[in-house]
């Protein structure tokens, strides 16, 4: 699963460890992304989103079926 939110696209930031030396590594900072089935009343059918805990807010917030129509607005596929 990638960690892309579908609803905030929010996506993975990227920085480093510092150790207690100071020395540096590479590192990935991945949002806290979560599988989530929703039902569609207007297509009849489940739609299964992978969304951030924030971007899970949002949809309850909004209502599924304009949370949906918002997503499709920027081409993402449902």
């Amino acid at each position: 699963m990638s960690a892309h939110c579908q609803m905030t696209e929010r996506s993975p930031g990227f920085g480093n460890s510092v150790s207690h030396s100071h020395r540096r590594t590479p590192r990935r900072f991945d949002p806290n992304i979560q599988r989530k089935r929703y039902w569609l009343p207007s297509e009849g059918r489940h739609v299964r989103l992978t969304l951030s805990a924030k971007g899970i807010r949002t949809v309850d917030a909004l209502g599924i079926e304009r949370a949906v129509a918002r997503m499709r607005a920027r081409g993402e596929k449902i």
